[in-house]
């Protein structure tokens, strides 16, 4: 039998009973998180009554870099193709060497056209807002266009100076001379198949709502026509599941479509959390609103992620390297943690997820926290890195 996880005909993955999963291991921080995450998730696999994983270490990054001459080497993105579900640590942005981001890199490479983020506020964590509890949403965000296309040049250049005389030559528009400039392409169909992914994600979670998060008002071409394909989509494809908000009643039980201007999406999620469930969005506004979120439950340190495509996906932490942090055992595994829970749960294996996620909410609630937590609580003395993963591992052996 393969140990590789394959695709059933409508395009669920297919968990071999010994899979082997590759794990980019991450600069800075990162193998103090992975030496913290990896025993967490194989006493979950194991309580649960699953097979070993074989985890396979892929570089990428700095020590990529040093041992291979390349941050990105083909050899790991093959790896991430074939065995199709992978877990990575932060990676750093080189600086000058013509990469704008790894991250971005990964995610065109292998199409991986949205961004995952959900976000629920666990008992016992600090919290700037008064009513954490009222937080569980998931953020779908696009991945591949927008503003984070890449498509701009720099003030002066022949580039520039082309675009802007194209603009006032052609389309009467005018640029003040020496602007650096930038374009925002998004299409129907990147659009499409993003809101495609949440809808799908929502009907089977048996969410209340899905609103479309849009800047339409003012970048009506870009932004608002996501919206509008976002409610083609739900008529055209999930017409029979899904309703409107402007034609939903108290009596409605199909999943309702919203949309909110950006800006206000902001204040709703402060004043009214539980009014959302399911947001998907373009890729900046997915930037943003997944940190703003992520604030309101104790920050990132908390927040799993996934970037996911079709076929394919790799679950990571989403906050940075904290270089200067590197080696100290002192970082928050948690977001590595809850990102292989997220795992866990593509693979099939909910309940090794959720015994994960008992396990984490269990021992934050015995204030025992790392200390970007720590900082935010009265009293409270912050644990090592190590620390915090072992508590979280001997929880789960312990379940009955």
């Amino acid at each position: 039998m393969t140990n590789i996880v394959t695709l059933g005909v409508d395009g669920t993955f297919i968990t071999p009973e010994k899979p082997t999963l590759p794990v980019i291991v991450g600069d800075g921080i990162g193998p103090d998180l992975w030496r913290a995450t990896r025993p967490v998730l194989e006493a979950a696999i194991d309580r649960s009554g699953h097979a070993p994983v074989t985890w396979l270490e892929v570089p990428a990054g700095l020590k990529a870099k040093e041992e291979r001459g390349s941050f990105l080497p083909p050899e790991t993105l093959d790896a991430l193709r074939e065995h199709r579900i992978s877990l990575k640590g932060p990676l750093n942005t080189p600086v000058g060497e013509g990469v704008r981001s790894l991250n971005v890199a990964i995610r065109r490479e292998l199409d991986l056209y949205a961004c995952l983020r959900p976000v629920k506020w666990i008992p016992g964590s600090p919290s700037p807002v008064r009513h954490p509890e009222k937080m569980d949403m998931i953020i779908f965000r696009e991945n591949t266009e927008d503003v984070y296309a890449g498509l701009e040049w720099p003030a002066a250049s022949p580039e520039t100076n082309q675009l802007i005389n194209f603009a006032r030559e052609k389309l009467g528009a005018t640029i003040r001379p020496h602007s650096a400039v930038g374009l925002k392409p998004m299409s129907e169909f990147s659009s499409k198949r993003l809101i495609r992914l949440a809808l799908k994600w929502a009907l089977a979670k048996k969410a209340p709502n899905l609103t479309l998060v849009h800047k339409g008002n003012i970048m009506k071409f870009t932004e608002g026509a996501f919206r509008t394909w976002g409610y083609e989509l739900a008529r055209d494809e999930f017409g029979n599941q899904t309703i409107p908000e402007s034609e939903a009643t108290a009596a409605s039980s199909k999943l309702i479509i919203k949309d909110r201007i950006a800006d206000n999406m902001f204040m709703q999620t402060l004043l009214r959390p539980d009014e959302y469930s399911v947001l998907a969005m373009p890729n900046l506004n997915g930037d943003y609103l997944s940190d703003a979120l992520a604030a309101q439950i104790g920050g990132l340190g908390l927040a799993p992620g996934a970037n996911v495509g079709d076929g394919l996906a790799i679950f990571e932490a989403t906050h940075g390297t904290a270089p200067r942090y590197a080696g100290q055992d002192k970082a928050n595994p948690g977001s590595l943690i809850l990102s292989g829970a997220l795992m866990l749960e593509f693979l099939g294996w909910g309940e090794a997820a959720d015994l994960v996620r008992v396990a984490v909410a269990e021992t934050i609630g015995t204030k025992i926290v790392t200390y970007d937590l720590a900082r935010q609580m009265e009293n409270i003395t912050p644990v090592s890195t190590t620390t915090f993963g072992q508590a979280v591992t001997e929880r789960i052996r312990k379940k009955n």
